[in-house]
């Protein structure tokens, strides 16, 4: 009896209660981030409408009104989270994440940019929003491209590669300032808002472009991320067992960028859940690579949605931005994990 519970999975059984957990709360929390409004709407009248029930008024409420914001705070949430994990195992420092790493600041640029060349003095795009994303993902991948060509030959140490992201974040966020500063008025107000990472003002054909970049980048992130263990061997290691370790790090960089540009190109500069999801789904799966990937995906989107229904409760009926709750407790937190890694070095 002890040989066969020795040969079992350890952490098998708590890794997929855990995550179970995890999806309880997600799915709970999205009902509630619907259902909370003007007026409360039952969660079960909420799940009725999401099924294909429910009285008109309501399903007007729910599905016209209320879904595009808590579907776009999960999906732009798990898409961060899922980006900031595989930039945590390819770097092998749990400081890695989009925001640290120049991708978001570098994103928020491409959109200033985007508003400034596009925009017409009638406060409207003489393009198609549409092509928002796209100036994101250049943005994003611009400055992680930068980031790399910074580091040169040492782009394997992820120490430098913090640092340079660090450096190559704040002269994006100084451009993006001046930007916002040379430009009109309304330019500066929308690039305002689009800083901050709101939720609010997201309708169902953004919610389809988001998931039009999204699903098929995810997708081959997922397929990407089956090498992932063994890129935390060194470059000879990695060698031996047939993977170009330099050339798969910039792969994995380049689609945590488009993961996370695809997700801020509507949700706005949302900061520091590519770097709590992640670390808080090791400490409750462990380094699994599935557990890990789908626990981070669903705190992402729990983070996210909780931080605007946050929002919601605590200024109803002002609309802040739910940005501002991940940076007032992402902020903190970095720095608790930069100085225990410090301690830890020392």
């Amino acid at each position: 009896m002890t040989d066969i519970a020795a040969r079992l999975p350890r952490h098998a059984l708590p890794q997929s209660a855990i995550a179970l957990v995890v999806l309880g709360v997600f799915v709970l929390l999205f009902l509630a981030g619907i259902g909370f409004g003007s007026t409360w709407i039952p969660l079960e009248t909420v799940a009725q409408v999401l099924l294909g029930g429910g009285e008109k008024t309501e399903k007007l409420v729910v599905l016209q009104l209320r879904l595009p914001r808590v579907a776009a705070a999960a999906i732009s949430g798990g898409a961060i989270a899922f980006a900031g994990y595989l930039l945590q195992r390819i770097t092998r420092n749990e400081l890695a994440s989009p925001g640290v790493l120049g991708v978001v600041d570098g994103a928020a640029l491409g959109v200033v940019l985007f508003m400034a060349i596009f925009a017409s003095e009638t406060n409207s795009l003489t393009v198609s929003v549409a092509w928002q994303p796209l100036a994101a993902a250049l943005g994003a991948i611009a400055a992680v491209s930068l980031v790399f060509i910074l580091s040169g030959r040492q782009a394997s140490s992820a120490i430098r590669l913090l640092l340079f992201g660090i450096a190559v974040a704040a002269v994006c966020k100084a451009l993006t300032t001046i930007f916002m500063l040379a430009g009109p008025i309304y330019q500066a107000s929308q690039a305002a808002r689009w800083l901050a990472g709101s939720v609010n003002t997201i309708n169902v054909m953004e919610i389809q472009l988001m998931l039009l970049v999204l699903v098929p980048t995810g997708l081959i992130a997922l397929i990407a991320a089956r090498h992932l263990p063994p890129a935390d061997l060194d470059d000879t290691s990695s060698r031996s067992i047939g993977l170009n370790l330099p050339l798969y790090r910039v792969a994995i960089f380049f689609l945590a960028a488009l993961l996370t540009a695809g997700a801020v190109a509507f949700a706005g500069g949302v900061s520091f859940i590519g770097l709590m999801a992640p670390h808080l789904a090791r400490l409750l799966v462990g380094r699994a690579r599935g557990a890990g990937i789908l626990v981070s995906i669903l705190l992402g989107a729990i983070i996210l949605i909780g931080a605007d229904l946050l929002v919601r409760v605590a200024f109803a009926p002002m609309e802040v931005p739910a940005g501002t709750v991940t940076a007032v407790i992402g902020a903190p937190y970095f720095l608790y994990l930069l100085m225990r890694k410090d301690r830890s070095n020392g």
